[in-house]
């Protein structure tokens, strides 16, 4: 069964052009071609990036929480107490006043401990300040980094300032050194966000929405790596990056109380989003993607609707998010 499933996965008619096999993608002179088994070394570098963040978090980010004035607040543990945590974690966080009495007879001590304890226990699952700090300082690194990174591996490529240039020689277009470890940083980063899913910090508005975009920017660069749309990708992500730094440093000063230096950032991240998600991802890549294939080839292959609909996808989640950025514009605007 496992065979006949690899064999269809690998089915050459869903991932190239007519007439194209995998043995047309064997390394020749002059010709490197990305493997889909190099995939497997994003998990690996997704751990070290994991480490990087540890100690950049803990030796970087601290400190600098402290100089813009971020206290750690160290709240109280309530007492070990197993009926009261059994019940806050599987029935109530907040129970009513009858269901405190009754937990008060059942530990034998009053309603107000009872409810000192469900008080203390709540705000433990309440992210510090300087939890939030550490995780945005992670993001705005991580981002900024790979926007510059992303910027000094583009400037000089044709498809940079051409974007018909992506198709030109396409499938036989070779990997440069830059394209694999470009790819793997941002493959490894995006995996390493789903690995901490359940300990980073949930946002209630969009954490379904980060969920659907973490497994759908893996699949993307996956999918594109194995059918050689690496030009495209590497597009892709750059038009990603260069806005998302700006909104993590609005969220650090934020948090450090800087007020008109996050509304500055905001607006600037505001602006980066609408150009990069709003004019560039739709007019500028997502044309690429569906319309520029059909001039070199008649017959589009099963990846062309596969692609096109996960990077549809992610343009419902810009639209998602546009709307959420306009509402607190509209908030910023109006009501100050």
């Amino acid at each position: 069964i496992l065979k006949t499933l690899n064999s269809w996965f690998w089915w050459e008619n869903i991932w190239m052009p007519i007439n194209c096999t995998w043995a047309d993608f064997v390394d020749r002179e002059g010709l490197v071609f990305p493997k889909p088994h190099q995939l497997y070394a994003t998990i690996p570098y997704a751990f070290v990036l994991l480490i990087i963040r540890f100690f950049s978090e803990r030796y970087v980010a601290i400190p600098l929480a402290k100089a813009l004035g971020i206290k750690n607040v160290r709240r109280v543990k309530p007492q070990p107490n197993p009926v009261l945590e059994s019940y806050f974690r599987e029935c109530s966080r907040q129970p009513s006043q009858s269901e405190i009495k009754g937990l008060a007879k059942k530990c034998n001590c009053t309603v107000h401990l009872v409810e000192k304890w469900f008080r203390r226990r709540r705000n433990l699952e309440i992210p510090t300040v300087l939890r939030k700090f550490q995780e945005a300082f992670w993001r705005f690194s991580f981002y900024l980094t790979s926007s510059i990174v992303g910027f000094i591996f583009l400037y000089d490529k044709p498809w940079f300032y051409d974007i018909w240039q992506t198709w030109v020689g396409y499938p036989f277009q070779t990997l440069l050194p830059s394209q694999y470890w470009y790819y793997m940083a941002e493959i490894g980063f995006y995996w390493s966000l789903v690995f901490t899913l359940g300990i980073d910090i949930k946002r209630k508005a969009d954490f379904m929405a980060h969920v659907v975009h973490h497994l759908a920017a893996i699949g993307l660069m996956s999918g594109s790596w194995c059918g050689n749309y690496v030009r495209l990708g590497t597009l892709v992500m750059f038009v990603h990056d260069t806005a998302d730094f700006w909104l993590e440093a609005a969220k650090m000063f934020n948090y450090a109380r800087w007020e008109k230096t996050c509304n500055i950032l905001f607006i600037i991240f505001s602006i980066a989003f609408f150009i990069t998600r709003m004019i560039l991802f739709p007019f500028w890549i997502l044309r690429a993607t569906l319309y520029q294939p059909t001039y070199y080839s008649t017959t589009p292959v099963i990846a062309y609707f596969l692609f096109n609909g996960m990077l549809l996808t992610l343009q419902g989640l810009h639209l998602y998010w546009g709307y959420l950025i306009f509402k607190i514009l509209k908030r910023f605007v109006f009501l100050k």
